[in-house]
């Protein structure tokens, strides 16, 4: 049971205040209670999970649901996903069946219950059931018998989308390439697979940060567009393949049939594939319902203005006496736990140009809280008496012969074009890691955030050139970190490329 502190705290909250800041407390409360319970002894708490969705759903105003959908989805359901195991598995689906199951019900929700019950989903049971019956169904994709058209779920983000997606774009097309083929994702989508030949875009967007109904949304919009392409006459051959995405709550969120949907279970926990990266598990997943043996590096490809504005560039630093380009990304996607910290960036950017003729090329990530972070950076590095620019990808700065650092706003089309012209790349683990690997460019990944060795080596990137992983601990004792000790481990990972 909730405690009643929680319940009643709520109530006069709701009926008193207008603080984000106490919602967001207090749902961070509720949030860990019933991962306490979880953790403790596998105890699910169906009313902390009813709690946090009254919660989520309760004003008009963004502000006083929103912190409640971050608590909801960020410590609960993010955890839940990120285990790779079966009953963190089977908790996720028992929660956002829940959640699912209570928005129906509210007035915003009767678009969502009338998909479902044309879905043939009518009770919170009905989702679990599926979800159980489609993780053990054995689909199979026959290559003597392609389907008219393949529309491919986006992962809802960018290093997911290489690391998975792009592996599935591959292998379809070189199985079936007589088919349409269509990826359903949101416009960076079209950003790093632009180039890719004869992929059509259905443009769907995954708010991650917004609210419980925002989120549920881009399964409507998913839904619409692949009816739109299955009428009765060509509906049996129009498949759906789901790598896990966000736009069907991985799975949870019927789209067509079963039997024209193949479902990869990207969080299995099976034993036999704990070495495996995303990147391997989702060629043996195709392998396996294809039946034929193949294997796809994860790629990207570039709209060919920003390959060629991002080698131009490049070319000019060269002019200027650059010997080395090292591309840096200390962009997290909003997850501060795989940071390790100002002082750390900062002295790996001071240790980087003691390298003579280098020019490192900071991008300066996206949102306001990566570029203050990157802007904070280069003021400081400007204090310490090194060259520091601020440019776009069309205007190369004049920089003294090869040194100095260049501060660039970028897409992520833009940054994945720049990291292909660079000698290697270094960041934490985010979409950059992911692009270097694609395309051959040594890399290093900081990876902090989780000491789960499963987790790490589902994420670190797949990719025929040299890719290696520094570990941080920043969970145990934060204020213990050596941070040379890190940056020397950096330094020795890089020589190893």
């Amino acid at each position: 049971m909730v405690l009643p502190s929680y319940r009643q705290c709520w109530s006069k909250l709701k009926n008193s205040s207008s603080d984000p800041e106490m919602i967001a407390r207090l749902a961070g409360q509720v949030a860990a209670s019933f991962l306490d319970g979880f953790l403790q002894d596998g105890s699910y708490s169906g009313d902390h999970i009813a709690l946090l969705c009254e919660m989520s759903t309760a004003e008009a105003d963004p502000r006083l649901t929103q912190p409640a959908a971050r608590a909801l989805f960020g410590i609960i359901i993010e955890r839940l996903c990120d285990e790779f195991e079966g009953l963190p598995a089977e908790f996720y689906n028992r929660v956002m069946a829940q959640v699912i199951s209570f928005c129906r019900r509210l007035p915003a929700g009767q678009s969502l219950d009338r998909g479902l019950i044309e879905a043939g989903i009518h009770r919170q049971e009905d989702i679990v059931e599926r979800m159980a019956r489609i993780g053990t169904r054995e689909n199979r994709l026959r290559p003597d018998r392609p389907p008219r058209k393949i529309f491919v779920l986006s992962r809802a983000t960018i290093g997911a989308d290489i690391a998975v997606t792009s592996v599935i774009l591959q292998r379809m097309k070189g199985t079936f390439p007589a088919s349409e083929l269509v990826l359903v994702g949101n416009e960076k989508c079209k950003q790093i697979f632009g180039g890719f030949e004869a992929l059509e875009f259905a443009p769907v967007n995954y708010t991650r940060h917004g609210g419980v109904f925002e989120r549920l949304d881009s399964w409507h919009q998913t839904r619409r567009i692949i009816s739109g392409s299955s009428n009765a006459e060509n509906g049996r051959k129009v498949f759906v393949i789901d790598p896990d995405s966000r736009l069907s709550q991985l799975g949870l969120l019927p789209l067509v049939p079963d039997e024209r949907y193949f479902y990869f279970n990207s969080r299995s926990g099976d034993a036999g594939n704990q070495r495996l990266s995303m990147g391997a598990l989702t060629n043996n997943w195709l392998d396996l319902v294809s039946g034929q043996a193949a294997f796809c590096y994860p790629g990207l490809w570039p709209a060919g203005k920003d390959r060629r504005a991002a080698a131009e560039f490049c070319r000019q630093l060269q002019k200027t006496g650059a010997r080395r380009l090292i591309a840096v990304n200390f962009g997290v996607g909003g997850n501060l736990r795989k940071k390790v910290g100002q002082p750390f960036e900062l002295r790996l950017l001071n240790r980087l140009l003691e390298e003579p003729d280098t020019i490192v090329l900071l991008d300066k990530g996206f949102g306001e809280e990566e570029s203050s972070n990157t802007g904070w950076l280069m003021e400081r590095m400007q204090k310490q008496g090194h060259q520091v620019h601020a440019s776009d990808i069309d205007t190369p700065p004049r920089v003294r012969p090869g040194c100095g650092l260049i501060g660039l706003h970028l897409n992520i089309g833009q940054l994945a074009a720049l990291i292909d012209n660079c000698d290697e790349y270094i960041g934490y683990d985010s979409a950059g890691q992911h692009m270097a690997a694609a395309l051959s460019v040594p890399s290093v990944t900081v990876f902090a955030g989780s000491n789960s060795m499963r987790f790490i080596r589902r994420w670190t990137a797949l990719g025929p050139g040299s890719r290696h992983v520094v570990h941080v601990d920043t969970l145990t004792d934060p204020a213990a970190i050596d941070f040379d000790d890190v940056i020397g481990r950096v330094m020795t990972a890089r020589g190893r490329a």
